[in-house]
């Protein structure tokens, strides 16, 4: 367990630190619902972690079982698959930052994040978790490393609980700590926020690529 607990750890961090959904809670908690909404955003975001890294974990307890000493083909190669996806992630995230002298873009669904219910943010936070490409490739690494590690289902469950905890930390913590001192981290949330507006592209593009080559460094190890 442990050594599956290590490899999945820097795929929660990838999820963790993916700027949109930061920003996005961020301007939650700076609209007129903050609380209902944020709180919302969060449950969904945490629901689509928990849905997306065990639908791939329980796919990948369907590859055949194999002697632990020996190589796996099968793995290998779907982490080195992954990787590959995780790069050319990365390449397009790079491809698509501002130009010296333009201003980073938001997505335009987030001008309606002041209208936001509770309800709307919980799906928003969901698709952005479970659906997101970025996101979805990271928990599907993180599913198929934990599928083929060959543990029990207390120390899988043990093990996805603690991805979960991780790539939602992010969220979590504004989340709650608006709740308990809204006044206290209203200034420091709007200077992080600006700050992720203007480092997404670069700060997404060089996590996905170090990630899609641990990825395919581990695919090759497998066999």
């Amino acid at each position: 367990m442990p050594e599956a607990i290590g490899e999945v750890l820097p795929l929660a961090v990838g999820i963790a630190i993916s700027p949109i959904p930061i920003i996005a809670a961020i301007l939650m908690l700076l609209s007129p619902h903050a609380r209902s909404t944020s709180v919302g955003f969060l449950i969904g975001w945490v629901l689509g972690i928990v849905v997306a890294v065990v639908v791939f974990t329980l796919l990948s307890g369907l590859i055949p079982a194999e002697d632990p000493d020996a190589s796996k083909p099968i793995a290998g190669v779907i982490k080195v698959v992954l990787g590959v996806l995780l790069l050319l992630l990365a390449l397009r995230q790079w491809r698509s930052r501002p130009r010296a002298g333009e201003t980073a873009a938001l997505p335009k669904w987030m001008d309606a994040i002041d209208d936001m219910t509770a309800t709307r943010g919980l799906v928003l936070g969901f698709l952005l978790a479970a659906v997101n490409p970025k996101n979805l490739l990271l928990a599907a690494s993180a599913g198929v490393a934990i599928g083929t590690a060959g543990l029990s289902v207390g120390s899988a469950v043990v093990v996805i609980v603690v991805f979960t905890l991780v790539a939602a930390i992010s969220v979590l913590i504004p989340v709650v700590g608006y709740l308990v001192a809204a006044s206290t981290f209203t200034k420091p949330l709007d200077s992080l926020r600006g700050w992720l507006v203007a480092h997404n592209v670069a700060v997404m593009s060089v996590l996905l690529l170090v990630i899609g080559v641990v990825m395919i460094g581990k695919g090759i190890a497998a066999f």
